[in-house]
């Protein structure tokens, strides 16, 4: 079971409020979530992996970053070597129409893993991915949804964080779609790749089939994270945004972003 044991455990050993930058910081009111916004396109999207659509340009960048207190928390032989700093960059836009809600990434990336062969896998643990959380604001239950570079998928549903999760992470499903691009090659760890990029569609009607409506004027919460393995870091990186404040939990839904619809 991924959501809090295996996965937990792997992660703790996983820009700002959006002002017209794309940098990242906390909202200066630790009780106020970081909005996180999605531009309405009355065109649907042509998912191919590629972000060159016009309609990406309208959306705001959010630059995804270690946690604060990551530095910390490595052992004292390992801080020279790892650093404080990011060092492979990511960047997440959203947008959203009538059906779908849209995840776009760009991520600089020196050697692109996806071993994993089928959907429904825990692809974290088998290479590189995207993940997105997603969680109506009143409600305990919530969505781990992610893509990897091999354009596979997993889909967890989560019915509360104190849960008992068995077989309810896989039993419904949500068909996602996703589309990859990898600019270098997969999974050869010889040469150095430069980047990857990924489009993921969440049909609104999945969201919305346990009751909770999906539109601008009702209360979502998003968090948009990455696995990033390579032979050329000193240790995996683990970034998202909202920024997380301390050790990565991904689970930590009390610091994900305020997601908010917007539509001309």
């Amino acid at each position: 079971m991924k959501a809090f044991c295996l996965k937990s455990m792997v992660a703790i050993g996983l820009a700002s409020l959006f002002t017209g930058c794309s940098t990242c910081c906390w909202n200066n009111n630790k009780n106020l979530p970081v909005a996180v916004q999605s531009v309405y396109t009355p065109v649907p999207l042509q998912l191919d992996g590629n972000l060159a659509e016009p309609a990406w340009q309208t959306a705001p960048v959010y630059s995804l970053q270690l946690g604060k207190e990551v530095y910390n928390k490595l052992p004292v032989v390992m801080k020279a070597t790892v650093g404080k700093e990011l060092r492979e960059a990511g960047e997440c836009r959203l947008l959203w129409d009538d059906n779908y809600l849209y995840v776009g990434a760009q991520f600089t990336d020196s050697d692109v893993y996806a071993y994993g062969e089928e959907d429904q896998q825990h692809h974290y643990l088998l290479g590189d991915v995207l993940e997105v959380f997603i969680k109506p604001e009143n409600e305990t239950y919530y969505w781990e949804l992610y893509g990897t570079p091999s354009e596979k998928i997993t889909t967890f549903f989560i019915p509360g964080r104190g849960a008992l999760f068995s077989e309810l992470l896989t039993k419904e499903p949500i068909v996602i779609k996703v589309a990859s691009q990898v600019q270098g090659s997969l999974n050869q760890w010889k040469d150095r790749d430069q980047s990857w990029s990924i489009e993921i569609a969440i049909p609104r009607a999945e969201l919305e089939k346990y009751g909770a409506e999906f539109a601008p004027s009702k209360a979502w919460r998003i968090f948009l994270s990455r696995y990033n393995y390579s032979r050329y870091l000193p240790s995996k990186e683990l970034s998202s945004f909202p920024q997380q404040r301390e050790t990565p939990n991904f689970h930590l839904y009390e610091e994900y972003g305020k997601l908010e619809l917007l539509k001309p």
